[in-house]
């Protein structure tokens, strides 16, 4: 390391820039001992004399988010920018104050609805989905008022029922056109 000339200029710059020159030592050998020993470096000196070797090393380099600008500058302070961010990473769901949380349950309960497979379970998801509604407008926690309508249970296994049958009926369609083109490609086969 005594040959890098990065460290080298640094060092003199540090001995240009020292102090008055300090007594003479008393006796030879502290002479001796003054003359090996160079100036000690200040810890922003350290700081930036690691720097450059670990760049030299290439440590910095490829690192993720390389010459992209630094996320969040630029827009309004936000002391809670970090629970968002955690909230957005990790991908969760179900956190807020209950007025919002039952809304974008309520659009997408249906979707929900569609995944179940049986009356009783569809049944249970509204009536759970009521209860909750229920219990948000009776709390008293302040945030925004709580809007979402309750579900109609007889109406909405209507509905599932309906958007079940079309999802079977569109299946068997689906099903009856591949089994008619794998009908036709193997009589197109034979003609060959």
């Amino acid at each position: 390391m005594a040959d890098d000339p990065r460290l080298e200029a640094a060092r003199y710059r540090l001995e240009r820039d020292a102090p008055a020159e300090p007594p003479a030592p008393a006796d030879e050998a502290d002479a001796r001992r003054s003359a090996r020993v160079p100036p000690p470096l200040s810890s922003s000196q350290v700081a930036d004399l690691r720097v450059q070797e670990a760049m030299r090393r290439g440590d910095f380099e490829n690192l993720p988010g390389a010459g992209k600008p630094l996320p969040g500058l630029g827009g309004r302070h936000d002391p809670d920018w970090w629970i968002r961010r955690k909230i957005q990473d990790e991908r969760l769901t179900g956190i807020g104050p209950p007025a919002l949380v039952l809304r974008k349950e309520g659009e997408e309960l249906d979707a929900r609805l569609d995944s179940l497979a049986n009356e009783t379970d569809v049944r249970a998801a509204l009536e759970d989905f009521n209860r909750r509604v229920i219990e948000a407008r009776r709390q008293l926690l302040g945030g925004p008022p709580v809007v979402t309508p309750t579900r109609d249970v007889d109406a909405e296994l209507q509905a599932w029922r309906n958007r079940r049958a079309a999802r079977l009926r569109a299946n068997a369609e689906r099903a009856a056109a591949a089994q008619e083109e794998r009908r036709r490609s193997r009589r197109w086969g034979r003609r060959r």
